[in-house]
């Protein structure tokens, strides 16, 4: 695992980006404050034709890329974005996990 430390500004529009080297059908996004426990956002399709979401806020938003690139878009961000994100790459029920 890895992990990128961003600092944006309050109202800014903020992007994490995560890339997998795996072919996956299944792209996950997590949030975790502080020690409770993750939270799921979304899971995404490569195929773009659905994604599940959980009652976030629908300033978040997933895009895939053709390079193996899943981002977790925010706009208009704000401090209680603060977090831990985790992307979660699945492959036949095995997980790879990228922190963020």
């Amino acid at each position: 695992p890895w992990f990128l430390e961003k600092h944006d500004s309050e109202g800014e529009n903020v992007t994490l980006s995560c890339n997998y080297s795996i072919t996956s059908e299944y792209l996950h996004w997590y949030r975790q404050y502080g020690k409770s426990k993750p939270e799921f956002l979304v899971l995404t399709y490569d195929t773009k034709k659905d994604a599940q979401w959980s009652d976030v806020d629908p300033r978040f938003s997933a895009n895939i890329s053709k390079s193996q690139y899943v981002d977790l878009e925010i706009s208009s961000a704000a401090v209680s974005d603060s977090a831990l994100y985790y992307c979660y790459v699945n492959l036949c029920g095995n997980f790879k996990d990228t922190l963020h």
